[in-house]
């Protein structure tokens, strides 16, 4: 683990002193060099995630495809999506904000003798163990995720942005990262709340982000595969293509099924998990009857505003 944490840290520094502080200096803004240096954290985390799951996740999908994609065009602006979403403005917009945001509160909380809580500091012994760390700080983060991944369904103005996740009719691994960037941001400021909240050190949330949006990727793989009887604790292609599936996945009483982002448990815990040998068609219900979710990606956004607009102020 830390071998990997070191690697990650010199690969960062070497784009860091290569690419981002001649070009910071140059312009003139040394006094962003701190947040200059953790947004190239971001920048490359990002980078190696879109690399590795397109290493994984492509020959498989061409070896058992789920489903024959119909329209390349809508999987050429999910990509765009995911290089927005992982290398992107997006979450160097949401990494400003957050710093912005929560630094303050943090220097506040010093100021008055609060120091950051962590899980180390409930059991001590963990400090030795960063891999057993790390794995708890996973299941943690997966366990909120689930419940926002629920309210996402809940609540019906949440929904009118999320349902453009829903709307991609020719899934792949690269669908993950097709959302709303309101939907996006208002997920960020919930993952990272929750981080913070149980201290998750700055050196191991990528590896955080890196094995949760590997294994979130994977899933939305257009792949016919169930993981065996892994597929009791890890959702797979099959398992998350069920909560894709138009209809099953976001109507009933519970606005869809098989919530969970990374672990089933959850879903087997709150009685939301369905494991039918199935590979259903995916997309929204209301796109049978018309509903345009758009084709590109500024025009999906665009929607996604009216959506919201007409569901707060209806003609």
């Amino acid at each position: 683990m830390d071998a990997l944490e070191h690697a990650f840290e010199a690969l960062v520094g070497w784009v860091y002193t290569t690419l981002v502080d001649p070009t910071i200096f140059a312009l003139g803004w040394m006094g962003w060099a701190e947040q200059a240096f953790d947004a190239t954290a971001f920048f490359v985390g990002g980078l190696l995630q879109v690399i590795a799951v397109a290493l994984v996740c492509m020959p498989l999908e061409r070896l058992a495809p789920a489903q024959i994609i119909s329209d390349r065009r809508e999987v050429r602006t999910d990509m765009v999506f995911t290089f927005a979403n992982k290398v992107g403005v997006f979450p160097l917009f949401a990494f400003a904000a957050l710093w912005w945001l929560f630094k303050p509160v943090e220097a506040w909380l010093r100021l008055k003798g609060f120091a950051p809580w962590s899980l180390e500091d409930a059991w001590p012994a963990l400090a030795g163990v960063p891999a057993v760390s790390l794995l708890l700080y996973i299941v943690i983060l997966d366990f909120a995720g689930y419940w926002e991944h629920r309210a996402q369904h809940r609540f019906e103005w949440w929904w009118q942005l999320h349902s453009l996740h829903h709307s991609q009719r020719d899934m792949t691994f690269w669908t993950d990262d097709r959302n709303h960037v309101l939907d996006q941001l208002v997920s960020a400021f919930w993952m990272a709340a929750v981080a913070l909240m149980i201290g998750v050190p700055p050196q191991q949330f990528p590896l955080v982000l890196f094995a949760t949006k590997f294994i979130e990727s994977l899933s939305h793989a257009n792949i016919r595969w169930g993981f065996g009887w892994l597929k009791h604790l890890l959702v797979s292609p099959q398992f998350h293509r069920v909560h894709h599936g138009m209809i099953i996945g976001h109507e009933g009483d519970k606005r869809g099924v098989n919530f969970g982002v990374v672990l089933t448990i959850w879903d087997k815990l709150f009685s939301t998990a369905d494991f039918r040998n199935a590979y259903p068609a995916t997309g929204v219900r209301d796109q049978l009857h018309g509903q345009d979710y758009g084709d590109r990606f500024w025009k999906t956004q665009w929607l996604g505003f009216v959506r919201l607009k007409q569901h707060f102020w209806p003609r």
